[in-house]
């Protein structure tokens, strides 16, 4: 066990799911007591956004984003572009726009309206200068041409979960996008591609996630014999990326807290 002295920073949790009805604040505060200090809660829909913001009321070191995720895309309003505006502007602790961006793997919603809800969240974050917190699989080639019509500094944007190919991940680099990891990268069957990849993120605009209660690390899993992930495990994932970049647990957690604070725009005397 590390020492909990070291803070460690998840980007994204999906703390409003409904998996974590049952012990969430006991969840958060397992997390703390490990070192994960602050959660970006992820919200995926509107629901999600206002659900996330009643969370941040009782919980301080927690922040939120604010937006519609592709499969979701069918569902979203006209309105709901100023409710999302309206939240970031009037909330500190929500930091980001999103999650957004284009899934072709599933199709949960038609192509066509994920680009059209897609474009909307750009827009509205090139307006408010916002981080984005972006979804891209499967779309690789529309999502870049996107990003590149309507955003003006890609230093706002983290591609979260990353799980693509080299070519992806040099794009991304390219634009001068933050690039998120998650457990994905500790499972033998699925993340084996993504090892060599790591030396190549700059360690600046690296950030790291658990994006509980999804992408459980499969070491974890087969130990615990649960298939939810939660916050505390962010430690694990933090070890296992340190061992494969070749520096220690302290410096990474350090580096990749940093940028966090930097990336949402958090004020870094924030303790």
């Amino acid at each position: 066990m590390h020492s909990s002295a070291v803070k460690l920073f998840d980007i994204g949790v999906n703390l409003t799911s409904s998996q974590f009805d049952k012990d969430r604040a006991a969840l958060v505060e397992s997390a703390a007591r490990v070192g994960v200090e602050n959660i970006v809660i992820t919200s995926t829909n509107v629901k999600e956004t206002q659900n996330a913001i009643e969370l941040l009321a009782e919980f301080p070191n927690l922040y939120a984003t604010a937006g519609c995720h592709p499969h979701d895309a069918k569902e979203f309003l006209p309105e709901h572009i100023d409710f999302l505006q309206r939240v970031y502007q009037q909330n500190s602790r929500v930091v980001a726009i999103g999650e957004c961006g284009l899934d072709y793997n599933r199709d949960f919603s038609p192509r066509d309206i994920q680009r059209l809800v897609f474009v909307q969240q750009l827009q509205l974050a090139e307006q408010l200068h916002a981080p984005l917190f972006l979804h891209q699989r499967d779309a690789h080639a529309d999502f870049v041409q996107l990003l590149q019509q309507h955003i003006s500094d890609f230093s706002k944007t983290v591609v979260h979960c990353f799980t693509g190919e080299a070519q992806e991940l040099q794009t991304y680099i390219e634009m001068g996008c933050y690039i998120g990891i998650t457990g994905w990268v500790c499972d033998e069957r699925r993340g084996q591609h993504l090892l060599p990849l790591l030396a190549n993120i700059p360690a600046d605009r690296l950030l790291i996630e658990t994006d509980a209660p999804y992408l459980i690390p499969r070491h974890i899993q087969k130990k615990n014999k649960s298939r939810r992930n939660q916050p505390s495990y962010l430690v694990d994932i933090c070890e296992f990326i340190a061992q494969q970049l070749g520096i220690s647990f302290a410096q990474l957690a350090s580096q990749t807290r940093q940028n966090s604070l930097r990336f949402f725009q958090i004020n870094n005397n924030y303790k």
